[in-house]
């Protein structure tokens, strides 16, 4: 009798944690899709720059936002899950409290969104960028250089590859934001008339 009770219990715990699995991986696939980000009407304006992106419809790809913004793969399930619920609620937070109604108020604050966006690619070592780019071969000397640093330098896709899909904003230095505890802007590029000038002058 004792080992039928035994066998019950261990039956209805081993049924209650598969049906614990479903609902994580369930519910983590639910809010991992577009429409779910979307349904939160600020993310609407950078979901539309997307479609207009150079990596939308790129070698046949149609990327959402969970495909750059959540770590992929199932060895980073839970930094997927820490993301939804630490991020996601952090972001919900500032959709109540913050007037996004229309594009102006949204650029707004626009560059810190770029920048968490940023330091969390930073963290997870640019994880969502090598899922589609496997195996980079960088055209000519310069970028190579740069590709050397992600050996040399911890330096990873995010630190040089900032503003390919959104709206340009400043560009912002990770290492250094990382080391100070805020954000840090990359010095302005000076174009090659500046420099120019500066010689004559």
């Amino acid at each position: 009798m004792a080992g039928m009770r035994a066998g019950g219990t261990l039956l209805t715990g081993a049924l209650l944690g598969v049906v614990m699995v479903a609902v994580v991986f369930g519910g983590e696939a639910a809010v991992s899709t577009t429409e779910f980000c979307t349904s939160c009407h600020s993310m609407s304006y950078p979901a539309e720059e997307l479609k207009t992106s150079s990596h939308y419809g790129a070698l046949g790809a149609n990327p959402g936002c969970k495909d750059c913004h959540i770590p992929q793969g199932f060895k980073n399930f839970h930094l997927a899950v820490a993301t939804h619920v630490v991020d996601g609620a952090r972001e919900l937070y500032l959709e109540f409290a913050n007037d996004y109604s229309t594009l102006e108020k949204f650029n707004e604050r626009r560059l810190i969104m770029a920048h968490d966006a940023r330091m969390n690619l930073k963290k997870w070592d640019s994880n969502t960028c090598r899922e589609c780019h496997k195996n980079p071969q960088p055209p000519g000397s310069d970028a190579k250089a740069a590709h050397k640093k992600m050996e040399t330098e911890g330096a990873t896709c995010i630190d040089c590859h900032q503003n390919l899909v959104h709206k340009e904003v400043a560009e912002t230095d990770l290492n250094a934001s990382r080391k100070e505890g805020k954000m840090v802007l990359k010095p302005e590029k000076k174009d090659k008339d500046d420099e120019e000038d500066e010689e004559e002058g």
